[in-house]
């Protein structure tokens, strides 16, 4: 029986982009994953889906697993033999009980491994534009837990210090308790008139920072119901925020974006400019029932004059099948490659192809256009399109009624993966997702099955992006509003269209 092992992840604060390289080889190869609530769950995305999911958060007070619960259940885990991989919000050692964990395990005599993540303490300040240290404004700060009954005899913080002996202050988990903790401050000799701040939901879409001083931030947090998790910090480097506050002047900051197709880097600039992906796929592509048609085809490969790649997945199914029935890219020799899209187009160069045709149109109309262009004829022309199960016949149409023979074997399917959307229905119900996209009607038809009884409803209020004109049918079907769609039906060109979106409801509301 092989020897388990614990890794203590700390996930950062939020923002995917902030968990470090260590912490993902180390999700990416977990048997059993333990998480928390306040952290990004589309982490969980990296993870394999072999692996077995345990969650261990609390909301609102709510333990969904007591400290001594998940303390066992590690030390089971990893006496069963498997990789285990306990992720942490923030860093694991900063308030996170990563210690407790730890020695829980090291007194279990299992091995674990610390891998440290960014804490809140300095991460929220950052994306609010406050350096907890300034050359002109403080040369030290101190990190404080907020949630200790600051009225009990034994508190352990020496208020009369913590108060005047450090330029910074920091208090994690303290919003309930923030009056008594500003009061305490302020009567242990802090100036009310000290420069105060409040970052909620630090580093994500939903972050929202409120500044105001020592004497009336308590006020201002509860006149504006501002609730956990959020992050104080006290001192005059608050100040320099006006002139730092980088996060929140990107173009997209505030959009939680929900993609339903897996991601890919097309997907990237929605991030760069600040929005946060939601990644829920709701179709999976998987190998076909059958083989055999293709097999055929590409037993006599030579036969065809041309090749026709219509997707990128089209494109790794297709050679994936090639190789495995020994055959590889020298067999293509003297067959020209046509590729419908960028994306498509990238991915046979990936194997050391050359492309020799890309239509201007992402459509079968313009695949046809170009045809006739390119070839001059189609008479007698023979052409093999790799394509998915679910494919329309509009192009195979085309040709063939314009003299040339076409073959469309079955490369790949798409289903419905098994999923439940909860996490979402919640998000949607809650405001926190902006702008859904839809990459085809199947994505779309999918979503509505998956989320159940209202699914339509929790999309009122949500702006929608469609793929294309096929896609944006099967939503307007329902009653719901298409807002945003590409002139290429291809998801660069969605991006593309978001960005433009947003960006232009921006300029019109600045006006």
């Amino acid at each position: 029986m092989k020897k388990g092992k614990v890794f203590i992840v700390g996930a950062g604060p939020g923002d995917i982009g902030l968990l470090t390289i260590k912490g993902l080889k180390a999700l990416k190869k977990a048997e059993v994953v333990v998480y928390d609530f306040h952290l990004n769950a589309q982490m969980l995305n990296y993870i394999d889906h072999k692996a077995e999911f345990v969650y261990a958060g609390k909301r609102g007070g709510h333990h969904e697993m007591t400290q001594d619960e998940i303390n066992n259940a590690l030390i089971h885990y990893a006496n069963e033999g498997k990789m285990v991989c306990r992720l942490k919000g923030g860093d694991p050692f900063v308030f996170g009980r990563g210690g407790e964990e730890a020695m829980a395990l090291a007194q279990a005599g299992i091995d674990f491994e610390i891998i440290p993540g960014i804490t809140s303490a300095i991460a929220a300040p950052a994306y609010a534009g406050i350096p907890v240290t300034h050359r002109m404004y403080s040369s030290s700060f101190a990190v404080v837990t907020g949630n200790e009954d600051i009225t009990k005899p034994s508190s352990t913080i020496d208020w009369k210090h913590f108060a005047r002996g450090f330029d910074t202050l920091i208090f994690l988990m303290g919003i309930k308790n923030i009056a008594s903790i500003t009061q305490k401050l302020i009567e242990n000799g802090r100036d009310p008139s000290t420069p105060a701040a409040v970052i909620r939901w630090g580093s994500r879409p939903d972050q929202r920072t409120v500044v105001s001083t020592l004497q009336d931030i308590a006020g201002i947090i509860k006149q504006d119901d501002i609730r956990p998790p959020a992050v104080m910090i006290v001192g005059n480097v608050v100040n320099v925020r006006q002139h730092l506050k980088w996060y929140e002047k990107k173009p997209l900051f505030g959009h939680r974006i929900l993609i339903t197709r897996e991601y890919t880097e097309d997907y990237e600039p929605l991030e760069e400019l600040g929005g946060e992906i939601f990644e829920f796929p709701t179709i999976k592509t998987i190998e076909p029932d059958d083989y055999s048609e293709l097999d055929s085809c590409i037993e006599r490969i030579e036969d065809y004059n041309w090749l026709v790649f219509s997707s990128a997945k089209g494109v790794e199914f297709f050679f994936k099948r090639l190789i495995d029935i020994n055959k590889d890219v020298r067999d293509l020799k003297g067959i020209k490659i046509c590729a419908v899209g960028k994306r498509t187009a990238e991915t046979i160069r990936s194997w050391g192809i050359k492309v020799d045709m890309t239509p201007d149109e992402f459509n079968s109309e313009g695949l046809i256009a170009k045809f006739n262009q390119q070839c001059g004829s189609l008479q007698s022309l023979r052409i093999l399109l790799p394509r998915a199960l679910e494919a329309r016949d509009v192009f195979p149409d085309m040709i063939r009624k314009n003299g040339g023979v076409i073959d469309t074997p079955v490369t790949y399917k798409t289903i419905k993966p098994e999923r439940h959307g909860k996490r979402l229905q919640r998000f949607l119900k809650e405001g926190r997702i902006t702008i859904a996209t839809f990459t085809s009607a199947s994505t779309f038809k999918n979503f509505l099955d998956i989320m159940g009884e209202g699914a339509v409803d929790f999309l009122n209020g949500v702006t929608i992006a469609s793929i294309g004109p096929i896609t944006t049918q099967a939503i307007l079907k329902t009653g719901l509003k298409v807002s945003i769609q590409p002139k290429e039906a291809t998801i660069s060109a969605m991006v593309d269209a978001i960005v433009n979106w947003v960006t232009g409801n921006l300029n019109t509301t600045e006006s």
